[in-house]
């Protein structure tokens, strides 16, 4: 038992790198329509800039987004536009690039597991749809209610913050499975501590996947 082959695991970041853009504002469009949206935008727009000026870290900023828009609204609610959102909507965001990657590792049999900030209220389901084994992503805190408070639970699942979220997941396996990550997809710099853990790493960058780790000599 203790020679059994090593688990090969493909790592892929969710915004960005399997999708072509940003999927928490369209999800957020989706949940409360146009109008209600659009109407909460505003308000919305110190935090992001307070992020874009350093002022404010990601996480915090995120959190004063989510709590404008979906404060106060009922997780199980929630839950049932996830899955909308995740049946069909989402699938229009996807980079056909990103899922081609997704698809070859599939077939080879890898372990593929979705590593995002985004929320893992709607990529669980819209990863079981495509046949994504493990999804480490940001969670919606609730308060006695049931009611989304606007915060996570934990970390927001960016940048430094991932590998300690990726060596959490392993942890939950069995003992006696020995992981290998044998790619991590990526499309910011953000993604770099990701990508490190992997035999190889990618980057979109110019319309491509290309591979930053280990770094050519024409990389350094």
């Amino acid at each position: 038992m203790h020679h059994s082959a090593p688990l090969p695991v493909a790592l892929f970041d969710f915004d960005g790198t399997l999708s072509r853009r940003d999927s928490l504002f369209p999800f957020l469009r989706f949940v409360l329509g146009t109008p209600a949206f659009a109407a909460r935008l505003p308000g919305c727009l110190p935090p992001l800039l307070g992020m874009a000026a350093g002022r404010l870290s990601r996480q915090a900023a995120k959190e004063q987004v989510l709590t404008r828009m979906l404060g106060r609204h009922a997780l199980a609610d929630l839950e049932a536009q996830a899955q909308a959102y995740a049946a069909g909507p989402l699938d229009r965001l996807l980079r056909p690039a990103g899922m081609q990657q997704l698809h070859w590792h599939q077939a080879r049999g890898d372990t593929c597991v979705l590593v995002s900030a985004s929320p893992e209220l709607y990529l669980r389901p819209w990863a079981r749809r495509h046949g994504i084994d493990h999804v480490i992503g940001s969670r919606l805190a609730v308060d006695a209610e049931s009611l989304v408070t606007g915060r996570l639970v934990g970390a927001n699942c960016q940048g430094a913050a991932k590998p300690p979220a990726i060596a959490a997941w392993c942890e939950q396996l069995s003992p006696q499975v020995r992981v290998e990550y044998v790619a991590a997809y990526g499309d910011t710099a953000g993604d770099r501590p990701m990508l490190a853990l992997a035999r190889e790493g990618y980057l979109w960058r110019s319309g491509a996947f290309q591979r930053v780790f280990p770094a050519a000599e024409s990389d350094a």
